[in-house]
């Protein structure tokens, strides 16, 4: 029989190996059911993608931004040409997005969000250094070289053509940066790009955050008081967290408190202002999921928002307890059906992920899993920019 003493030390042996890999995950049944579930697929992905090459705002322009070469540019997605007035203001369809509208820079960005993304995820799962190598080369295009970075702002972000340059309402389109946020700082952390690089890939994040917390558009995009304000500070919590700006990132943690759970939900968990919309099963879901990934980029310990409830009883709880017997069967939804993309909805939404783990909810992690792992539809994409577990699950301990 092994003694206490060389039992203790095999499993002492066992932990420095486990503590000294960089693929170091969560300990939880639950967090490895899920990884286990991607390892082959996001690594198969993470091989193709090694040979796709960077793609940034400077590869297109439209003639409509008033911006220049490196600024990032996008339109409404609900405004259309006037039928009575061509060539004038563009006119409002509430959940009909126009397809004709300039979108290669947003699509570029929801790109490279993936890529660099599945790329790191790869390195977490296998430690071969080829995919920290190619999630590099993408960072380093959009964020460092002077001949294809991305300006550090948004000013032209949902325009409105014969209306509007840019708005605040345009900051929404940075949520896709949050990931690509995650992944730069595990690379950065773990030391598997060049400090020059990683230096400059902070100070691009230090720019745009200083510019989203000081510029009308961002803080119009702040006071929103549906899912652009939960979005922002998403958003704004991923880069925080990157650069190290803990005023920053407590400042979100208060607002999250005080203002977001507070105003947007209702006593039954729901959030009344998604519902209103013409899509009130997508945005309830979208919403659902950014305030779970505020709560999985922000919660601590000593400050865990999993676990935080209101004086009048809102929580994060309440939110997931009223909107997973929707997700579990679509066909219980008690409001309209959603005008767009009815059909494609739900998919493994990062509520899920997030809060099963974050509450040990079997039930959201089974179901979480049995939903499409990587959905095709260009807007259902663009309203999942947290889909990648391995860059949340296998980064350690918090």
């Amino acid at each position: 029989m092994m003694s206490k003493r060389v039992s203790s030390f095999l499993v002492l042996i066992v932990l420095l190996i486990q503590l000294g890999n960089p693929v170091f995950a969560k300990k939880t049944d639950l967090s490895q059911t899920v990884i286990n579930n991607v390892r082959t697929e996001t690594i198969g992905r993470a091989d193709k993608m090694l040979d796709e090459k960077p793609v940034t705002v400077t590869a297109s322009h439209c003639k409509r931004s008033a911006g220049g070469t490196h600024d990032f540019y996008s339109e409404g997605d609900y405004w259309w040409p006037d039928p009575a007035n061509p060539g004038g203001p563009y006119i409002q369809k509430d959940g009909q997005s126009n397809p004709d509208n300039f979108s290669d820079h947003r699509l570029a960005m929801i790109r490279f969000s993936d890529i660099t993304s599945t790329l790191t995820s790869a390195w977490l799962l296998t430690g071969e250094i080829k995919y920290a190598a190619g999630a590099s080369q993408h960072l380093n295009a959009w964020f460092a070289d002077t001949l294809t970075r991305m300006n550090p702002n948004m000013l032209y972000a949902q325009a409105i053509w014969g209306r509007y340059t840019g708005r605040g309402i345009g900051l929404i389109d940075a949520y896709h940066l949050v990931e690509v946020a995650r992944s730069a700082q595990i690379l950065i952390d773990r030391k598997a790009i060049p400090d020059k690089e990683a230096g400059a890939i902070k100070e691009w994040f230090t720019q745009f955050l200083k510019w989203m917390t000081t510029h009308s558009y961002g803080l119009d995009e702040m006071n929103a008081k549906n899912n652009h304000g939960t979005c922002w500070v998403a958003t704004v919590s991923a880069m925080s967290t990157l650069v190290g700006d803990e005023t920053i990132r407590q400042m979100c943690i208060n607002r999250f408190k005080t203002i977001l759970l507070p105003t947007q939900m209702a006593d039954d968990g729901s959030f009344p202002l998604e519902i209103k919309r013409t899509k009130p099963f997508g945005y309830s879901l979208f919403n659902t999921d950014a305030f779970c990934n505020v709560a999985e980029i922000l919660s601590t310990p000593k400050d865990n928002l999993w676990t935080f409830t209101t004086p009048d009883g809102k929580s994060l709880k309440k939110g997931m307890k009223y909107i997973f017997p929707f997700i579990k069967d679509k066909a219980t939804w008690p409001f309209a059906k959603d005008i767009f993309i009815w059909e494609e909805w739900p998919v493994r939404q990062s509520s899920l992920l997030f809060a099963g783990i974050a509450y040990q909810e079997e039930s959201y992690i089974q179901t979480f899993l049995k939903l499409p792992s990587n959905p095709t539809h260009p807007e259902v994409i663009r309203n999942l920019p947290v889909r990648h577990p391995v860059i949340w699950l296998m980064t350690g301990e918090k």
